[in-house]
């Protein structure tokens, strides 16, 4: 007996978002062989991903789904190795803005080359299935970013 049109739907769209599971934990699991001149834990590398430009120390947490206790040590780990500097938000001076430095640009070049490397080997993806998938993945990014992250841990 074949489902209706709607159970078909849901299982393609289960199927997909597995597939999506799968893809990440995969990449995780490469990015830990990755080995760097400057050892970091793996909130670390995801900290400097997510710092192309500068950013609030909230934002940051926020957007990371990490408390703010968590961001802080982060941020207090890769200021200790010189990957970021820490000062106050010239629009709101309560808040903190974390920056890379020259070193800390450098180093998150050589993850997000080394991620896209993981990531083209994993997927298997032609050049032209890669490009739709990007565009794919940034509509969707956009769209998450304008209606709110998801709520993370609170201290």
């Amino acid at each position: 007996m074949i489902a209706p049109p709607e159970d078909r739907n849901s299982d393609f769209d289960i199927h997909a978002l597995e597939g999506i599971y799968l893809l990440y934990w995969k990449i995780e699991e490469c990015a830990e062989t990755v080995t760097l001149d400057t050892p970091l834990a793996k909130l670390e590398r995801h900290m400097l991903v997510c710092l192309e430009v500068p950013r609030r120390m909230g934002d940051l947490g926020r957007e990371m789904l990490a408390l703010p206790s968590t961001v802080t040590a982060m941020a207090d780990a890769l200021e200790a190795k010189g990957l970021l500097t820490r000062e106050r938000d010239p629009s709101d001076r309560r808040a903190w803005l974390l920056s890379l430095t020259a070193e800390g640009h450098e180093l998150r070049r050589i993850l997000a080359n080394k991620a896209g490397d993981v990531f083209r080997e994993i997927s298997g993806l032609s050049e032209t299935d890669f490009s739709q998938f990007l565009e794919i993945a940034l509509k969707i990014r956009s769209k998450i970013m304008e209606s709110g992250l998801p709520k993370g841990p609170q201290e």
